[in-house]
């Protein structure tokens, strides 16, 4: 049966409905909805209030939520997918948009990890400690430079407390269970005397291989490519253990800040695409942040935020080490936010990021490179009675150097890279936004965004096999700057306990840098099209023979629409939701018209919240249609129905609130497999489950 009519009907439904996961009191509800900031706005707006479309998770909803990545604890908010490379690595996927398109903060400040060079490489935060997570849709280049493109992800973890805190507060978590066998926990520990503040937290996490339905490879990859021994029932080489910590100290006062934290994450995985291949990873942070409000008429606030990150991880293969990569490098982001010029108010500022790359070993692909940015930006806004106008602008200078060289391994003649080069771009970025306000609860949002992304170091040196996806990959080294145009339009609703958004999109791409398949194969050291001895390896060499992908500028367009919401439905003995959200994106390749690869399908569903005094229960029936669009040399994914229940008990503590839970993943048992994911035929989402864990606040 085909599913649009009803995503039509459910998108009529989200305009009754809440786009902000409000939080609703175990005893009473409120009256209205309460406003919710976006901190990564420099003027603080409330999310009704953006030009951009915007997520925020916190709270129970965030306790809910969260999976062992970043990428599926955000998985199924309006216009976010996952990459989902196994259930150890996994990034946002925003609007059909990965890897350096999608800027992943930390407090505000990048996290510089080697996440968006390889699906299989993790991101360096663990969900358990973070306390909020924002997510914005579509261009946000003003702010955070052109690898926003696609969006911003800022996960927020308090580490350098930014308000006063008087006396002792806190949290403990624990989690059991589920089709990893999950073990985990954590402990965040906040004090202070109202002037200095102290943050610690500490957590650890540790899963067997994930548990699934029937065959590990799809029925259409074991057609088309039968093995005599088939994993079944257990994903091989999807265990992990990972663990970390973080302290900050800040002192506050009446009108602002200053503080400084030290962080570490460590994490120890299978890679799934290769069975006897782990990553052992190691990322440290310092972080200093500051701010200054109420400073003057001229000047209003002063805000600081710098970020130097150490990233390193080990590929072992069978134990042995084979490929180190590493990341140093600092962010930082300064801004002022300007005393009004009539109406107008806004804030302007400048961002510093440099950081070094450099990968050594047989599946190193790209060279060690520099990467070096500068850029400076303004955003204003212009209240116009029931209009306001937003605007801005960006420009930033990049330089991405290469040392070239390298060896090709097995026994290779002359250099893998090009000689030592560097590339210089000047990008511009501006955009221009308006909030009509047609009635009280009632708005409409418009964002027209350009955007111009310098290229990233993979995308112009990369020369070699990469393993995670099993194949060789060239870049152009002669590419230019990628230019993309926006638009967005979302009608949006808040009255009372309801409210609700539906939007469409479009993004479209001058020269849109994709990885293709270019027909050719090489061997693992580089030999063009060598001949194939019968058993996949090259006759002259004996190294394994991979398909060539190239990285190609192309025309490019996406668009889509998403809806989100939430409204009441029972008040008597208890209250009763009914949430609603669609998403849906259409990528192509417009000098083609052929789709792009590893774009989520249409998705739809609907959840029922119930809350009283100390119970509450909630239910989700997700549909994820099948994906016959495809890239060349892609297969299709068949759709499926997930089915996800929980339900939770306040229980009666003294001076601690303590709440246990118990949700079932999965409950009908479907196989169900991701399509974004590079792994989808080889790799499925886990089977039903159950995961029990128990929270308590102090």
């Amino acid at each position: 049966m085909s599913s649009k009519p009803f995503m039509l009907a459910l998108m009529a439904v989200a305009a009754h409905a809440t786009t902000v996961h409000a939080q609703v009191s175990n005893k009473t509800s409120p009256a209205t909805l309460p406003e919710v900031i976006v901190t990564g706005n420099p003027l603080g707006s409330d999310l009704f209030e953006m030009a951009s479309p915007a997520s925020v998770v916190q709270g129970e909803e965030l306790f809910r939520l969260r999976r062992s990545t970043l990428g599926d604890t955000l998985d199924g908010l309006p216009g976010v997918a996952a990459t989902g490379f196994g259930p150890n690595a996994s990034r946002p996927v925003i609007r059909g948009l990965d890897g350096d398109r999608i800027r992943l903060l930390q407090n505000g400040i990048g996290m510089l990890d080697a996440s968006s060079l390889s699906f299989d490489h993790a991101v360096s935060i663990d969900p358990l400690v973070i306390e909020r997570a924002e997510v914005v849709r579509g261009p946000a280049a003003l702010f955070y430079g052109g690898s926003a493109v696609g969006g911003v992800v800022n996960v927020i973890d308090n580490r350098i407390p930014q308000a006063a805190i008087q006396g002792v507060n806190g949290r403990v978590e624990g989690r059991f269970g589920g089709a990893e066998r999950e073990k985990a926990g954590a402990v965040v520990f906040e004090a202070g005397n109202g002037s200095l503040a102290l943050h610690a937290d500490v957590y650890s996490r540790d899963t067997d291989d994930l548990k699934i339905k029937g065959f590990a490879r799809s029925a259409r990859l074991r057609a088309s490519d039968p093995q005599p021994v088939e994993a079944q029932g257990t994903l091989p080489n999807s265990a992990a253990k990972s663990d970390g910590g973080s302290f900050g100290v800040s002192q506050t006062w009446a009108n602002g800040y200053i503080g400084i934290s030290r962080s570490d994450f460590n994490s120890t995985y299978g890679t799934v695409a290769e069975p006897t291949v782990s990553i052992d990873m190691q990322s440290s942070r310092w972080d200093v942040a500051g701010e200054v409000r109420e400073l003057g008429t001229a000047i209003r606030a002063l805000k600081f935020k710098a970020g130097k990150t150490d990233y390193e991880h080990t590929e072992l293969d069978a134990g042995v080490p084979a490929t180190v990569f590493r990341n140093k490098g600092h962010d930082m982001h300064l801004e002022a936010t300007h005393g009004n010029l009539g109406p107008l108010k806004g804030a302007f500022g400048l961002q510093l990021t440099n950081f070094d790359f450099s990968a050594l070993g047989a599946e190193a692909f790209v060279p060690s490179t520099s990467t070096d940015a500068k850029a400076g930006f303004f955003y204003e806004e212009l209240p116009l009675g029931p209009l306001k106008l937003t605007f801005g602008g960006r420009h930033e200078r990049t330089e991405v150097s290469s040392e070239g060289g390298g060896t090709v391994p097995f026994g290779g003649a002359g250099p893998r890279f090009d000689p030592a080069q560097t590339r210089t771009f000047s990008g511009n970025s501006g955009a221009l936004g308006a909030v009509w306000s047609l009635s009280p609860g009632m708005a409409l949002a418009v964002n027209g965004a350009y955007t111009e992304r310098a290229p990233t170091y993979y995308e112009l040196y990369a020369n070699g096999p990469h393993a995670a996806t099993g194949v060789y990959e060239i870049g152009n080294s002669a590419f230019g700057k990628e230019k993309s145009k926006a638009l967005d339009l979302t009608l949006r609703m808040k009255s009372g306990k309801h409210s609700g958004s539906v939007g469409v999109f479009q993004n479209r791409f001058d020269n849109y840098i994709t990885l293709v398949n270019s027909g050719n194969t090489r061997g693992a050291d580089g030999e063009l099209n060598p001949p194939d001895a019968g058993d996949g390896t090259s006759l002259n060499t004996g190294e394994e023979i991979l398909p060539e992908f190239a990285y190609r500028a192309v025309p490019a367009r996406f668009r889509g629409i998403e809806g989100e919401g939430r409204f009441r439905v029972m008040e008597r003995g208890g209250v009763v939701d009914l949430l609603v959200n669609a998403s849906y994106v259409r990528a192509e390749d417009q000098s083609t018209g052929l789709p792009l690869p590893r774009i989520a399908p249409l998705r739809y569903g609907i959840g029922v919240d119930y809350r009283q005094d100390r119970l509450g229960a909630r239910v989700d029936a997700t549909v994820v249609d099948g994906q016959d669009r495809v890239a060349a040399g892609e297969l299709p994914t068949d759709g499926y129905t997930m089915l996800n229940a929980s339900v939770s008990y306040r229980l009666p503590a003294s001076g601690v609130r303590l709440e246990a839970f118990l949700r079932g993943v999965n409950l009908l048992n479907e196989e169900a497999r991701n399509h974004v994911s590079f792994l989808k035929d080889i790799a499925p989402l886990g089977r039903r489950s159950a995961q029990l864990g128990i929270r308590g606040q102090f």
